[in-house]
């Protein structure tokens, strides 16, 4: 299990590292999704820079997992951006939601090796300082 999971990190840091570039660099191309709502979002997205901070985040946490420093907190960070992923996918456009299941099946493996780092955070009345 440790192999998978790490396989797992590497895989996940890749792919947010890259995507994460792409948002700054666009080196790979894709065509407008074919919903108005979808493009719509991409617009307010993009013409507010929201998309700016989206693209930093999946950059800093898939360096993270690369790295294999604050791994945990990489794995908080992308939780949420996993979320957003599959949300626009789900609501907005089904046919291209292949890659963000694929992170979500990643994040899965590598939370699992790091889980005991989410202990304190998972405790209904956790001890006060």
């Amino acid at each position: 299990m440790k192999i998978a999971a790490m396989i797992a990190r590497y895989l996940l840091g890749l792919m947010f590292t890259v995507f994460g570039l792409n948002g700054f660099l666009n080196f790979i191309k894709q065509p407008p999704p074919a919903n108005p709502l979808a493009i719509q979002f991409f617009t307010a997205v993009a013409g507010s820079h929201y998309a700016y901070m989206f693209f930093a985040l999946q950059l800093i946490a898939g360096l993270m997992l690369l790295s294999g420093y604050f791994v945990p907190l990489a794995l908080t960070i992308l939780a949420a951006e996993i979320i957003n992923i599959l949300t626009f996918h789900v609501t907005m456009n089904p046919e291209g939601i292949a890659p963000g299941l694929l992170a979500l099946v990643l994040w899965l493996l590598v939370f699992v090796q790091y889980r005991r780092s989410f202990d304190p955070l998972l405790q209904a009345k956790p001890e006060t300082l």
